[in-house]
């Protein structure tokens, strides 16, 4: 262990050196919260060292990566929090998308801070800032530096949520002699399904992960906050129907364009709400906008209503997604056509009622398709044609639509609990 951290560190820093350049270039790319980046590398200004010192104990670190998780760990922490109230917290995220939702679901037991890069020097900096207890890990963020100087500390670690896809699968039991020891310093493996929990055993069979089920099936719809959106805010014309293409990534948007002015044909008043994954990729987006006959706008350039008629709304900005989501009459899902594959959460359309189309295949979503499949409760396509007869056959018959999204509400009914059984494993590490 003491020489795989020493080659992990000491190779570290010309990795780091050779990517910083890159790293820099999409940061200033990509939109949200980037004051304090300098916390990636260990850099904490006064005023946050102000906070952390004045924080209560025990204090837990919570760490999530993007706005996915980011949203859970708020979920997770706002139910301890009326379970438990007396927590002192400090929630870390890794991209600058993340860091804008945590910051802008400010809980006031909460110290929002950015995660350090996994270097020895910089995860020192942190703990010794944060003193933590108990460390709490949301997903797949297994790093080596920062569980094994938890472990050094007596930190009592706890995955929450945790997944293993068949692919992540083979590289871990590939590279056991690595993983296999990071996943023996936790104290708790909480994972989503029984699929997982053999993944991870897999990977070291001494261990023995809990099956809490899926954190994601306790989401809520979002509160409406500042100014309510509406479809005569987004539309200047009539928006008799709208379809949200959510989530997308490339390749993924020139499909679902090409689909959608085939639906136009039959239904002119037939609008696309298209949010892009990373609202960064606006600009190659639009220049597939510019290549059709549709009539757009950008809702960073523009948030104000449209002057003159749109078919297509760019919603490339950060954060908007779940406010945009129940102003439409239907959600695709991206990351799950055009040869993309690995999906994304279908759980919240569903909480909405909407009626949802997704690709046949979602490796990172598997279980959550197929619990929705087993109830007729989703529509899954693969090529071009399949998608613009499932979602005309929709358009037709708005019936249908309103009866698949109810489907896909009762299914996550059913599936809640597992925020609830995690916090009682969390709990127990004391």
């Amino acid at each position: 262990m003491f020489l795989f951290r020493l080659v992990y560190n000491t190779l570290f820093a010309p990795v780091f050196l050779f990517f910083l350049p890159a790293m820099l270039w999409k940061v200033w790319r990509r939109p949200g919260y980037k004051k304090t980046y300098a916390e990636r590398f260990g850099i904490f200004d006064a005023e946050q060292k102000k906070r952390l010192n004045a924080m209560g104990t025990p204090r837990t670190w919570i760490h999530a990566v993007s706005v996915g998780e980011t949203q859970l760990a708020l979920s997770m922490i706002k139910r301890w929090l009326e379970i438990n109230p007396n927590q002192h917290i400090v929630l870390s995220t890794t991209t600058t998308t993340g860091q804008d939702i945590a910051r802008k679901g400010a809980i006031p037991q909460v110290t929002v801070i950015f995660m350090p890069l996994d270097f020895y020097v910089f995860i020192r900096r942190a703990f010794q800032l944060i003193l933590p207890t108990r460390l709490v890990i949301f997903e797949t963020e297994i790093w080596p530096e920062l569980i094994y100087q938890a472990r050094n500390r007596g930190v009592k670690i706890l995955l929450a949520n945790g997944r293993m896809s068949d692919k992540s699968s083979r590289g871990y039991r590939r590279f056991a002699w690595i993983f296999a020891p990071m996943l023996k310093c936790m104290n708790a493996l909480c994972v989503q399904s029984d699929a997982d929990a053999q993944r991870y055993q897999n990977v070291c069979g001494t261990l023995r992960p809990i099956v809490t089920g899926n954190m994601k099936f306790d989401q809520r719809p979002p509160e409406a906050k500042g100014e309510m959106l509406t479809r005569e805010k987004l539309w200047s014309d009539t928006a008799e129907k709208v379809i949200m293409a959510a989530s997308t990534h490339p390749g993924e948007e020139a499909f679902i364009l090409r689909v959608f002015e085939r639906l136009k044909k039959e239904f002119p008043t037939l609008k696309l709400l298209l949010v892009p994954r990373h609202a960064e990729r606006g600009n190659e987006i639009e220049s597939l906008l510019q290549k059709t006959q549709m009539r757009y706008v950008r809702r960073s350039v523009k948030a104000d209503t449209p002057t003159t008629p749109i078919d297509v709304l760019l919603a490339d900005t950060t954060g908007e997604m779940l406010k945009l989501m129940p102003l439409t009459d239907m959600v695709i899902m991206g990351k799950s056509l055009a040869g993309q594959n690995e999906g994304h959460n279908l759980i919240e359309p569903a909480l909405l009622a909407k009626p949802i189309l997704t690709g046949r295949v979602l490796k990172n979503f598997r279980y959550v398709l197929t619990a929705l499949q087993a109830e007729n409760a989703v529509i899954t396509v693969d090529t071009e044609d399949e998608l613009y007869n499932k979602t005309l056959e929709l358009l037709n018959h708005p019936e249908r639509g309103v009866e698949l999204g109810k489907r896909a509400q009762n299914v996550i009914a059913r599936n809640e609990g597992a925020t609830t059984r995690t916090l009682e494993e969390l709990e127990k590490l004391v």
